[in-house]
């Protein structure tokens, strides 16, 4: 997927049609249960493909915890930071062709049957209303995590990507939630749950990120805002350094999401950290973001 392109006037005449960046949360997401679209049950594979439009083609994924009070954070995306992202990186160039996907994440070892939500690859204004179905589930678990581990296991396992195929070229995954870094291993009888029938075998969270690091740059990004983090920062902080180092991220506002996740993407295709903060629109937030990140 992924053959078309944005366009801010595609966008502006979606936003002025629907007048989804003024309607309720509920209004935005519309969906009560998990659509069978977005059901990694039912799906065999997720592509991004060069096309035409899209010769160099950059997969970036978007893992959103959709529990509890982190609905708000995928509300500000939809109406926000999607398309000011998109815009910013198809003006300032720091990966060519942007094929963007978004995962809704709830807890497999607790959830009610909606554990991961999977939309397409998709390069035009098609990926914000594929971002509109996700069903935010509320709720959470009690075992101080969810199944960020879930979207590293889709990554490596279920996506087909032609920046690596084709040129040696790693995609992006970005999680982002507020609790800590997955810690329990994902069962076969899990997976199973999730994935449908087949053959899996028990994962931990270690092998999951392993296979997908194989062809994604992966990074996790610490909402600060959130509930959980407010209650336990220094525990969120050290199980995700200790699973990510560098690549975890720490996000003390919302509202600079884009600006971060730009910035990473910048940094991570070679440009200098100092020279980005110093060239961004919000410094304190970028120096806040990456005080620790980034750096080998």
């Amino acid at each position: 997927m992924g053959s078309a392109r944005w366009s801010s006037s595609d966008y502006t005449s979606y936003a002025s049609t629907t007048n989804y960046r003024t309607a309720s949360r509920e209004e935005v997401f519309t969906s009560r249960s998990m659509p069978q679209a977005l059901d990694p049950a039912k799906i065999t594979l997720r592509e991004s493909c060069d096309s035409d439009l899209n010769p160099n083609s950059t997969p970036i994924i978007m893992a959103l915890d959709v529990t509890g009070s982190m609905g708000m954070y995928a509300e500000m995306i939809a109406k926000e930071s999607l398309p000011e992202l998109m815009g910013a990186i198809l003006e300032t160039s720091p990966v060519k062709d942007p094929h963007m996907m978004f995962m809704g994440i709830d807890d497999v070892h607790t959830s009610r049957g909606c554990a991961l939500q999977v939309s397409q690859f998709e390069a035009d204004i098609k990926i914000l209303e594929q971002l509109r179905q996700v069903y935010l589930v509320g709720g959470g678990g009690g075992n101080n995590s969810e199944s960020y581990d879930l979207a590293w296991y889709f990554a490596a396992h279920k996506t087909a990507i032609d920046c690596f195929a084709k040129r040696n070229k790693k995609g992006y995954l970005f999680t982002f939630g507020d609790e800590e870094a997955p810690y329990e291993t994902l069962s076969e009888r899990e997976l199973r749950s999730v994935f449908g029938e087949g053959q899996f075998v028990s994962t931990t969270p270690a092998e999951a990120l392993a296979r997908a690091k194989e062809r994604y740059q992966v990074f996790h990004v610490v909402i600060e805002q959130g509930s959980y983090f407010g209650s336990r920062p220094q525990r969120v902080k050290e199980t995700w350094t200790e699973m990510l180092g560098n690549n975890v991220i720490f996000l003390k506002d919302a509202k600079d999401l884009s600006e971060v996740v730009l910035a990473t993407l910048r940094v991570a295709e070679g440009e200098d950290l100092d020279t980005v903060i110093a060239g961004s629109k919000n410094p304190k937030a970028l120096r806040h973001a990456f005080a620790n990140a980034l750096k080998d």
